[in-house]
C-alpha cells in the first residue's frame, strides 16, 4: 500500500501548501483506491498493476475532458483539468516514448513470428502485459497497427 501512504502525504503536503488543484486531484486518486479496494468486498490490498491501471484511466480521464473543453473553446476549464492529469502523472512509472514502444513491440512481433493484421490481437495482448503503467493502450495499439500493417 506504499501508493496510499504516498497519495496521503502528498494529500497533507498540499494542504499545508493551500493548493487546491493538487488537493483536488489527490482526494480523487484517494477516493478511487478506496473504490478499488472496496469492490472485492474484503479489504484486500490493490496490486500494483491495479494501482497503476487506475491512475492510467484517472489521467486519461482528465486529458478527455480537457480536449472537449478546448474543442468547445473553454480553455479556462481545459486547465484545471490538465494541472490535476500532470499532478496524477507524478504517481506513474516514466512512461515510454513511441519509439520505444516501437522497439518492444517489433521485438515481440519478431520473437513470436506474428504478421499481419490478424495477429493484432496476440500482439496488443503480449505487449499490453509487457508494457503496462508504461505506455497507454491508444499508442501501442497505434504502434502494433503501424508495425503489423
Amino acid at each position: 500500500m506504499s501508493l496510499q501512504n504516498d497519495i496521503m502525504d502528498a494529500i497533507k503536503t498540499a494542504m499545508k501548501a493551500k493548493d487546491t488543484v493538487a488537493l483536488e486531484s489527490l482526494r480523487a486518486v484517494k477516493s478511487a483506491l478506496l473504490l478499488a479496494q472496496t469492490e472485492t468486498g474484503a479489504k484486500e490490498e490493490v496490486s500494483p498493476e491495479e494501482e497503476m491501471k487506475l491512475l492510467q484511466r484517472l489521467v486519461k480521464q482528465r486529458k478527455d475532458s480537457a480536449n472537449i473543453y478546448i474543442e468547445q473553446g473553454r480553455q479556462d476549464l481545459a486547465d484545471p483539468e490538465l494541472e490535476q492529469a500532470a499532478i496524477i502523472e507524478k504517481f506513474l512509472p516514466a512512461q515510454l516514448t513511441e519509439e520505444e514502444v516501437e522497439a518492444v513491440i517489433k521485438k515481440i512481433i519478431a520473437d513470436n513470428g506474428f504478421a499481419g493484421m490478424g495477429d493484432m490481437g496476440k500482439v496488443m495482448g503480449i505487449a499490453s502485459k509487457e508494457l503496462a503503467g508504461t505506455a497507454d493502450g491508444k499508442t501501442i495499439s497505434n504502434v502494433v497497427k503501424k508495425s503489423l500493417a
